[in-house]
């Protein structure tokens, strides 16, 4: 079956070698996602390990449209009580860009009517329904003439992982942070310093890579849990076959602010993130972070616009980073 993964534009690629690492195969990279194939089981790897993911969607048909009652039929032909608990709960959410509709409520509507109808008439009741994605979650897809209906096996975001309850003014989301890290030189067993680390994210995503803990390990729930062909026997033997995957952590990472309580906050993160133990946190001026010798990385994600100030401040924010990278970090990448 056909497998498409959702990430954020501009980091595909790093998605792909991603999807390419579990041995599946990449038919194609797109703006902002991957698609390959497989079967539920896959889905359920791809739900554990990949960071730069956001949504691993298992597409059930395709077909093309031009109404919304012919959406409505073509939705009603897939086989939905093989999939969907009777008694059990769903969402739709789209992608809708077609002269036919001008409200995507009404698209999501059409296609959730087209479901329980279906299950009704084979059942004899249907499932509930509503906005919550964290059950059994539906995605249309309607551009043009063109619809694609899959179940996303995700539900809620991947990039949500659970572990920062606690953020700065802008954090950056973890699937980002995970392809900035991924987008460098770095290997297990170099060091990451990240000054100017507000939340933690960086820090916790590259000792998250040193200790090869899979993203998805400690998130609760899946859409996938939600579907009828799930096998929890085939979630627990692929979390243990992760388990066993962790290694000890070797590299130093380094995470430094000046603010104590965002520090504090970030040192929280990485103890829900059960990293805690491998980061060296600091609160200091971003020019005293303590170095290790290299190799290694060094990633900053400083304030920048509108956030910063006035454009004096940031010519000199900038030129105090490149001075620290000149000055302290010889050796190193970033």
């Amino acid at each position: 079956m056909i497998i498409h993964i959702t990430c954020p534009k501009g980091i595909s690629e790093v998605l792909a070698r991603e999807v390419a690492a579990l041995g599946l195969p990449v038919q194609s990279v797109l703006p902002a996602g991957v698609v390959t194939e497989g079967d539920l089981t896959d889905c359920i790897r791809c739900n554990l390990w990949l960071r730069t993911a956001h949504r691993v969607l298992l597409r059930l048909h395709s077909f093309t449209a031009e109404t919304p009652q012919e959406m409505y039929e073509g939705v009603t032909t897939i086989p939905w009580e093989e999939w969907i608990p009777r008694d059990g709960y769903l969402s739709v959410i789209s992608s809708i860009d077609t002269p036919s509709i001008d409200n995507t409520q009404f698209a999501n509507v059409r296609c959730k009517d087209a479901i329980v109808d279906r299950m009704r008439a084979v059942h004899g009741v249907r499932p509930d329904s509503g906005s919550r994605t964290d059950r059994s979650v539906v995605f249309l897809y309607w551009h043009g003439s063109n619809v694609s209906i899959a179940i996303d096996t995700s539900g809620t975001s991947l990039s949500d992982r659970g572990y920062r309850l606690q953020g700065g003014k802008a954090p950056l989301r973890e699937s980002l942070a995970a392809a900035i890290i991924l987008s460098t030189t770095w290997e297990h067993g170099q060091a990451v310093v990240n000054p100017m680390g507000g939340s933690g994210t960086l820090a916790i995503e590259a000792a998250l890579m040193e200790r090869n803990i899979a993203p998805g390990m400690q998130r609760p729930n899946f859409g996938f849990m939600h579907l009828v062909p799930y096998d929890a026997a085939a979630l627990k033997r692929l979390r243990d076959e992760a388990r066993a995957a962790q290694r000890a952590a070797v590299g130093a990472i380094v995470c430094t602010d000046h603010d104590r309580r965002i520090v504090d906050a970030a040192r929280e993160n990485a103890r829900r993130a059960g990293v805690v133990d491998i980061i060296r946190f600091g609160v200091c001026d971003f020019r005293n972070t303590p170095v290790p010798p290299p190799p290694g990385i060094v990633v900053f994600n400083p304030e920048y616009g509108l956030r910063l100030g006035d454009i004096t401040a940031l010519r000199e924010t900038y030129r105090a980073i490149g001075d620290f990278m000149k000055q302290s970090c010889r050796g190193y990448t970033g």
